[in-house]
C-alpha cells in the first residue's frame, strides 16, 4: 500500500511537470545531447538572467562656498590687588609656671618626758615553821615475844620537815627618770605662679588681598574662508539582463522512481525554510506546494515546470 501510494506521487509529480514538455520533445523529435545512463532529463522553461548592477549617478556637481571663521576667544584669570599689605604690633602675654615651696610654720624643738619606775613581780618561799622531830605509835611487832601485844608496839621517831610560804611581790627594777624628745619642724607646702617669660611685643605681617577676575580675551579674529563641497551622485541597483531566456531546453530532473513521498516532504520543508508557504507538510505535492516552487524558481532565476536538480540544489535537497 505504501509503495502504491508513492507510486501514486511520483507520477503525479511526473505528469504535472514533465507534461507539457514532453509535447515540445515529441513535436520537435530532439533528445537530450550528452546524456548519462540512470539519469533523467525534461525541458523546462529557461527564464532570463540578470546581473545586479550598481552605478554612480551625478546629482549635483561639485562647487565651493565662502564661511565665515568666528572669531576665538579665550578665558583668562587676572589677580587683582583689593588690599596692601600691612603690619601690625602684637602684644606677646608673658608665660608663668607652677612652682611647689616649703613654708616653715613651726620651727624645730624638745620636750622633757618622765619615764616611770620599773617593777617587776618576784616570787620567793618565808620559813612558816623550823623542821623538827616526833615520836609516832607504829603497829605492834609481830615478832613479839611477851604475850600481850600491845605491849609490843614500836615508836617511830618522825622527822617533821620545816613549812615555807610562798610570797609574791612587786620590787624595783629600775626607778623613775626623765627624758629629752625632739620636736621636728612644721613645714607647709603652697603652689605659687611665677614668670617664665616677661611679657613683650612683636610684630606681624598681614598679607595684601587679591580677587581672582575672570574676563574673555580675544585669541584670533574673524576670518573667512573657501570650503569646497563636493558633488553629489546616488548610487542606483539595477538588474541588467544577461542572457535572454524565454525557451526551453534539457535539464536534469529527479528521476520518478526518486520522487517518492519522504522527497516530497524534504523539498515541502525547504521551501517553508526560505519563506515559501507549501502548505502542511503533508508528502504530497498538491497545488500549494507547485505553486510555492514555480515561486522559488522564478525568484531564483532557475528552470522552472520541473523538479530538476538544479532546484534541489537551490533548496539544500538532496538528488539522490
Amino acid at each position: 500500500m505504501k509503495n502504491f501510494k508513492q507510486l501514486t506521487v511520483g507520477l503525479a509529480v511526473a505528469l504535472f511537470f514533465a507534461g507539457a514538455t514532453n509535447v515540445f520533445a515529441q513535436a520537435d523529435g530532439d533528445l537530450p545531447p550528452n546524456a548519462v545512463a540512470g539519469k533523467c532529463y525534461a525541458k523546462c522553461l529557461i527564464p532570463d538572467q540578470y546581473e545586479t548592477v550598481t552605478e554612480q549617478i551625478l546629482l549635483k556637481e561639485a562647487s565651493s562656498r565662502i564661511e565665515v571663521v568666528p572669531a576665538v576667544y579665550e578665558t583668562v584669570s587676572e589677580q587683582l590687588l583689593v588690599k596692601e599689605g600691612y603690619k601690625v604690633l602684637e602684644i606677646v602675654p608673658a608665660t608663668f609656671t607652677t612652682v611647689d615651696e616649703q613654708i616653715l610654720v613651726k620651727e624645730a624643738g624638745s620636750r622633757l618626758d618622765y619615764v616611770p619606775p620599773v617593777y617587776e613581780t618576784v616570787t620567793e618561799q618565808v620559813l612558816v615553821s623550823p623542821a623538827t622531830t616526833k615520836w609516832v605509835q607504829g603497829k605492834a611487832d609481830r615478832n613479839c615475844l611477851n604475850e600481850d601485844p600491845e605491849k609490843c608496839k614500836v615508836w617511830c621517831l618522825t622527822e617533821v620537815p620545816a613549812q615555807y610560804k610562798t610570797v609574791t611581790k612587786q620590787v624595783l627594777k629600775t626607778p623613775a627618770t626623765t627624758r629629752e624628745t625632739p620636736i621636728p619642724a612644721e613645714y607647709k607646702t603652697i603652689t605659687k605662679a611665677v614668670v617664665q617669660t616677661p611679657a613683650s611685643t612683636r610684630e606681624r605681617e598681614v598679607a595684601a588681598e587679591y580677587k581672582t577676575v575672570t574676563k574673555q580675551v580675544l585669541r584670533s579674529p574673524a576670518t573667512t574662508r573657501e570650503v569646497e563641497v563636493p558633488a553629489e551622485y546616488s548610487t542606483i541597483t539595477s538588474q541588467k539582463l544577461v542572457k535572454t531566456g524565454g525557451f526551453t531546453d534539457w535539464v536534469e530532473v529527479l528521476c520518478e522512481a526518486k520522487v517518492t513521498a519522504a522527497k516530497v516532504r524534504e523539498v515541502q520543508e525547504a521551501l517553508k525554510t526560505r519563506g515559501y508557504d507549501p502548505g502542511p507538510a503533508d508528502n504530497v505535492m498538491g497545488p500549494r506546494t507547485k505553486a510555492a516552487l514555480v515561486q522559488f524558481q522564478k525568484d531564483n532565476g532557475l528552470p522552472t515546470g520541473n523538479l530538476n536538480i538544479e532546484t534541489l540544489r537551490a533548496l539544500g535537497v538532496s538528488g539522490k
